[in-house]
């Protein structure tokens, strides 16, 4: 693959990551609205994706429809971003800022940016219950901080 083959697949799927993590967001229902909006304000918030396209690019080299793990791959990127908030947390690292912008703590009240952590690592975990990707996902779980 040419320098300008990959830079035009990695480029096409940060776009389809992207559309993806925005999509499987759950919607705003009840009191959640600020939860919600503090989840896609750190997950949309820049990154190269390479998580994902990592994901995509590996079950291709497997053989398998690397779209047929768009989701999971998407988990992934939830878990990044939840350790993310987790990590600029008063209470761990008490950064003020995430890619030049306030992280969730200093956007939202640090008990939404909680909150919006917590919700990023369930909708990963939540794996849409396919039993392939439960299995990953509750894996990866496992495995996270050791």
């Amino acid at each position: 693959m040419t320098n300008d083959a990959f830079q035009n697949t990695l480029a096409n799927d940060q776009r389809l990551i992207e559309n993806a993590l925005q999509q499987l967001l759950p919607p705003t229902v009840f009191d959640q609205g600020e939860v919600v909006e503090a989840m896609r304000y750190s997950l949309m918030n820049g990154g190269k994706r390479l998580r994902p396209v990592l994901a995509m690019e590996f079950c291709k080299a497997c053989g398998g429809d690397r779209h047929a793990v768009l989701e999971p791959a998407c988990a992934l990127e939830y878990v990044h971003t939840y350790s993310l908030i987790h990590d600029d947390l008063p209470c761990m690292d008490d950064d003020d800022l995430r890619r030049g912008r306030p992280s969730c703590h200093k956007a939202y009240p640090e008990n939404i940016a909680l909150l919006a952590g917590d919700a990023l690592l369930q909708l990963a975990l939540d794996g849409g219950g396919r039993d392939n990707i439960t299995v990953a996902l509750f894996t990866l779980g496992k495995k996270q901080g050791a």
